[in-house]
């Protein structure tokens, strides 16, 4: 960048490594923030800090908490009968936000994608077939992303706990084909959760 400094350089750099963030948003970042009042950057990289030391995922579900386990695990209200299958946490977000689902969770942690290197080893399948065995879950609500991935994904977890006898749905597709579940309003959400359909 013309007339750049070594550390509004290195700034750029090291935003560019978050997804969806490339150069050109990167530099309007760093240049928004060197012109921002010093107690608001302060306060940013005082957060980001927080959030690192606080946050974990939890070790049932996977999702992210501050306790271990989380809010909706520990929970006796919810039906632990139902285990709803998401690709990454902020999916969990997005379905809590439509006060129709009162079950559990389990977070996959990503979703088949052979050009990216990601394989059935690098998400969270055999975790969930433990808590499926150990819980004695009567059905498993699959949510993935209404797109290619999405659906090997989907496909792939529902062939592994189909033999175990429980029942396997998936969402309505309500939700567009290749958007993200954390794109989808409330109401889209809602109505997919509500038609799901049996996966034979």
């Amino acid at each position: 960048m013309l007339g750049s400094s070594d550390r509004i350089e290195r700034l750029i750099q090291e935003l560019t490594k978050m997804p969806t963030i490339g150069r050109r948003t990167a530099q309007r970042l760093a240049l928004y923030l060197l012109k921002a009042p010093l107690e608001e950057v302060t306060a940013l990289a005082r957060a980001m800090i927080e959030m690192k030391k606080r946050v974990k995922y939890c070790s049932e579900c996977g999702g992210i908490t501050e306790q271990d386990p989380c809010v909706i695990c520990c929970d006796p209200k919810r039906d632990r009968s139902v285990i709803c299958v998401v690709e990454e946490p902020g999916n969990v977000i997005g379905v809590e936000k439509t006060g129709e689902f009162r079950g559990l969770y389990h977070v996959l942690h990503g979703r088949l994608s052979p050009l990216d290197g990601v394989g059935p080893e690098d998400l969270s399948v055999d975790s969930l077939l433990d808590r499926v065995k150990t819980l004695g879950i009567g059905e498993i609500i699959i949510a993935t992303n209404p797109n290619v991935e999405g659906e090997a994904t989907c496909n792939y977890v529902a062939g592994l706990v189909k033999p175990l006898g429980v029942k396997v749905t998936t969402i309505a597709r309500g939700v567009p084909m290749g958007s993200d579940l954390d794109l989808a309003d409330e109401v889209t959400l809602a109505r997919a959760i509500e038609g799901r359909g049996e996966i034979k």
